[in-house]
């Protein structure tokens, strides 16, 4: 099928049928034999994410009146018409001659005369057009209200660099395999292949590559040298600092990065890693096997730990990443601006305090719990620890750097400091 129809039709499985980019496009690759048009399909279903409201903005100025029902994959062709000229080094020839003739593929020929038309005036009235973008906070800044109205309040000082930085293209970070190579080693190899990259700063292992390439192309991938991993995301397993001979609970593990984490800090040490999607603990399981480490894998409720958990032993240490609304990681998952919706904050907040509270009680007097979020919203983060500790007289905050205090718990990394995603981290320690 055409390119450009078979991205109409992922735009329109993600807005329509609130199917997530990480589910449509893997699917959509495989049917593409050229590496060229599986990046290309992925560099226009990111692009339109991040940029939809004022795509859309241009699309409907553009016509006499939207296409609805059976035509609105129409009006998502249109959209990537737009995106590629307005976003793209491809050239406009093709990429309106491309856009038109997917019209055929899409069985709507009739409306080839349409596409054509609207995005040559496009290429025509840009300019004027983009004078007469509205001052709306929602398209001016490309996120829904309910979020911009949240960030805002939240950070009221630094929200519109939060926005702007949810709009980039997110860098490719590694984790350095420490127990097979130092990181200076695994530089100088990625350097001999004239890979360009850096040491990052957030994490002892972290490195930043200049541009995003295969995992085929890095040295020794398939021998665990290395991980793909954000740098924030990487301070997981250290701030957790598992010791030799402990057991420890991975909780909500998939896909896998922090549970091998946790193993190639530390020897002898017994991880069990819990996820409730057998199917999401088979990428743990190959993660494993890809670096060559053990773990026990459990398909289990976090809130319900009898259900999975009948043993006498209690954890020395529990890394709990929380279900979220990934709102820190959204210019890396730029479809999660119009799959999340503000109704879906509440259900989580409840959620996490369950699986919170339902893991404490699996710590040994004198364990470490870390609870983390990819989330940048304080009802997740901060508030969430607040009146955990306010209800757990044995649960005592472990401060992560000089702010993070009882009224004000938990490292939160907002999306863009260092170049890494946003996180939240909260250390707690359960007392004798």
């Amino acid at each position: 099928m055409n390119l450009r129809a078979t991205t109409a039709q992922i735009i329109g499985s993600v807005l329509e049928r609130g199917e997530s980019l990480a589910t449509a496009l893997p699917a959509a690759q495989l049917q593409l034999e050229n590496p060229k048009d599986r990046a290309l399909l992925q560099e226009l279903c990111y692009g339109i994410m991040r940029h939809l409201p004022q795509l859309e903005f241009y699309v409907n100025k553009l016509m006499d009146k939207p296409m609805t029902g059976k035509q609105k994959v129409i009006h998502y062709l249109l959209v990537v018409g737009a995106y590629q000229l307005l976003h793209t080094r491809i050239p406009a020839h093709a990429a309106l001659a491309e856009t038109v003739e997917a019209c055929i593929d899409l069985n709507r020929p009739k409306f080839k005369g349409l596409i054509n038309g609207v995005l040559r005036n496009l290429q025509r009235q840009h300019e004027q057009l983009a004078e007469q973008l509205p001052n709306k906070a929602p398209i001016k800044y490309c996120h829904p209200s309910w979020f911009i109205k949240r960030i805002s309040q939240a950070y009221p000082k630094g929200w519109m660099q939060i926005l702007d930085a949810n709009n980039q293209r997110a860098p490719m970070w590694l984790r350095n395999n420490a127990s097979q190579q130092s990181r200076e080693q695994y530089l100088a190899l990625l350097n001999e292949l004239e890979i360009e990259a850096t040491a990052g700063s957030i994490s002892d292992n972290s490195i930043l590559l200049a541009s995003p390439i295969g995992v085929n192309k890095l040295p020794d991938f398939d021998a665990g040298a290395c991980s793909v991993q954000d740098g924030a995301a990487q301070q997981a397993a250290e701030i957790l600092d598992a010791q030799s001979g402990e057991l420890v609970l991975d909780a909500c593990a998939a896909p896998g990065g922090k549970t091998c984490h946790i193993l190639e800090r530390a020897k002898d040490i017994e991880v069990v890693a819990l996820d409730c999607d057998s199917n999401r603990l088979e990428r743990v399981q190959e993660n494993l096997d890809r670096i060559g480490l053990t773990a026990q894998l459990i398909c289990g409720d976090g809130t319900d730990p009898d259900s999975w958990w009948q043993q006498d032993r209690l954890f020395d240490r529990i890394l709990l990443d929380a279900p979220c609304s990934a709102t820190g990681v959204i210019r890396r998952n730029p479809d999660i601006k119009w799959l999340r919706r503000n109704s879906d904050i509440g259900p989580l907040v409840e959620l996490q305090q369950q699986i919170l509270d339902a893991c404490w009680k699996l710590l040994k007097p004198g364990g470490t719990l870390v609870y983390a979020t990819c989330s940048v919203l304080p009802d997740e983060n901060s508030e969430q620890i607040i009146r955990f500790l306010a209800q757990q007289p044995d649960a005592e905050l472990i401060p992560l750097h000089d702010n993070d205090t009882i009224t004000n718990p938990g490292w939160q990394i907002l999306p863009g400091e260092n170049n890494v995603d946003g996180f939240y981290y909260a250390k707690l320690v359960k007392r004798a």
